[in-house]
């Protein structure tokens, strides 16, 4: 049984509203905290670019939370995404002999 999520959140809006708006954290602050460009905290917290691997990295460190879980929460989402895009009714499923 697989379980769906419905709409996961992108990590980077996690980020927004777990950690930059109730502590009142600014992006540039976040950003240096990472070291990492002040576009790259904005275009993450916007959705617009993925955490990697590297920033999992260090989002652990910085925010908390284990490296897994912030690639675990990036891959829900992408997944989630693609469900919605990507239309299966054409494909078949290979019969394996056994």
């Amino acid at each position: 049984m697989t379980l769906k999520q419905h709409n996961p959140m992108h990590p980077g809006a996690f980020i927004k509203r777990v950690y930059i708006d109730p502590f009142n954290i600014g992006s540039n602050e976040l950003a240096r905290k990472l070291q990492v460009s002040p576009g790259l905290i904005s275009r993450l917290i916007n959705g617009k670019t993925d955490v990697s691997p590297a920033m999992a990295l260090k989002l652990s460190v910085v925010l908390g939370r284990s490296p897994e879980s912030w690639l675990l929460m990036q891959d829900n989402f992408d997944l989630w995404k693609a469900r919605k895009e990507i239309n299966l009714g054409n494909y078949d499923t290979i019969e394996f002999a056994v």
